[in-house]
């Protein structure tokens, strides 16, 4: 008996042990793993496990919305377009996180800008298991469900007037492509685009920098300062069209093309433009007075906090755009200062950094928006992905 006994209490004590063990896991962390079905879900370390671009349903808790291959915020969130799920929903770490892309016709639902109460929460969404923002993902997404909630139909997505419009089908031609063959297809679908006179410029800048708070005033890229749109010239304060991609990298002047381009013209104060001249760009340097937050030395220009990322994506859209074809100049980035008048522009490593640094925000959006409905016809694919700049560069 007490052989028995003694097997008895062994036998109990593994169990009592296994019951607290158990006790300590909360169901977050307990997800059972499924084939990948809409009734029986891919875990969220499935979804990690398996990047194959196969079509599968996954099922985990809101986190945040990714911004770049590393970086997922939990607040102030830029748009609609992206978010992040984890095993549990206090999970921090990107490496246990797949990035989901998230559809014009789901982002009133599930975009985060629009639904922050959605963080924590635990959803479900299928789509096609591949890398976004060059990180493991969920791409091409076609059905969104709340899990707690109820959530909506898998099969009829929901739909709103006040939508913007679908542009994922803009970029078919460039998915699956990383390296010089992205660049090439991200070249043809933009390549082409309806082109402006200079004089033409003033008035698009008025629509497309628009300050969104008084509607009668831009705002000046550098500066960030809220000026009449009236006030534009060669004066004093006055502001004016400044070529992001400085002209005379390429000696392209203010001819139509690469010199009347939308995607990298932007209204900057007189003086302000004249300091940074045809700088490449560069951290460091003395504090601009007139425009507290850039600084800017012999050989560079570094921009305020607020627009890095902004003139990274323009510098990256300039170097795609124009390839050297149909008689165009070939516009390429370097990771060099004082570039002079070689059609180069540097310095790649910074504005990589910038663009991670400095996500994409809802002014840039509806300025790349306004530009693609009316004027040019083309988009800057580094607004719509900033992932593809690592790809590429």
């Amino acid at each position: 008996m007490k052989v028995v006994n003694k097997k008895f209490i062994s036998i109990f004590s593994i169990l009592i042990i296994f019951m607290i063990a158990c006790g300590q896991v909360s169901p977050s962390q307990m997800s059972a793993a499924g084939n990948g079905t809409w009734s029986s879900p891919f875990t969220v370390d499935q979804a990690l496990s398996n990047q194959d671009g196969s079509t599968q349903s996954v099922e985990g808790y809101v986190v945040g919305q990714p911004t770049s291959t590393s970086s997922v915020v939990t607040s102030n969130f830029p748009n609609d377009y992206a978010l992040a799920l984890a095993e549990s929903p206090s999970e921090s770490n990107t490496d246990k996180m797949v990035y989901i892309q998230i559809p014009s016709s789901y982002r009133s639902n599930f975009g985060l800008q629009s639904n922050p109460g959605l963080m924590g929460e635990k959803i479900k969404v299928t789509g096609s298991l591949t890398a976004y923002f060059s990180h493991p993902g969920v791409k091409s997404t076609s059905a969104f469900e709340s899990v707690e909630d109820g959530g909506t139909d898998p099969t009829d997505p929901p739909t709103d007037p006040t939508d913007p419009p679908s542009y994922e089908e803009y970029y078919n031609s460039a998915e699956g492509k990383t390296g010089s063959s992205l660049k090439t297809a991200l070249h043809n679908i933009i390549d082409d685009h309806q082109t402006l006179s200079y004089s033409d410029v003033w008035g698009a800048l008025r629509n497309t920098d628009e300050d969104q708070n008084n509607p009668n005033n831009v705002i000046l890229l550098y500066s960030g300062r809220s000026q009449s749109k009236t006030t534009n010239g060669g004066g004093v304060n006055d502001w004016n069209r400044e070529h992001v991609w400085a002209k005379s990298h390429g000696d392209f002047g203010t001819a139509q093309g690469p010199g009347t381009d939308l995607h990298h013209l932007r209204p900057t104060d007189v003086t302000v433009n004249s300091s940074r001249s045809n700088l490449d760009f560069d951290n460091g340097g003395n504090q601009h007075g007139e425009a507290p937050g850039n600084y800017y030395d012999g050989d560079s220009w570094e921009p305020r906090d607020e627009v890095k990322g902004d003139v990274a994506r323009m510098i990256f859209y300039m170097a795609v755009r124009y390839e050297g074809d149909s008689g165009e100049l070939d516009l390429e980035i370097n990771n060099n200062v004082n570039n002079g008048s070689a059609p180069y522009h540097g310095k790649m490593s910074v504005l990589l950094q910038w663009n991670e640094q400095d996500p994409v925000d809802a002014r840039e959006i509806r300025r790349n928006d306004i530009i693609f409905e009316q004027y040019q016809g083309n988009r800057n694919p580094f607004i719509d992905h900033p992932e593809w700049a690592e790809m590429i560069w």
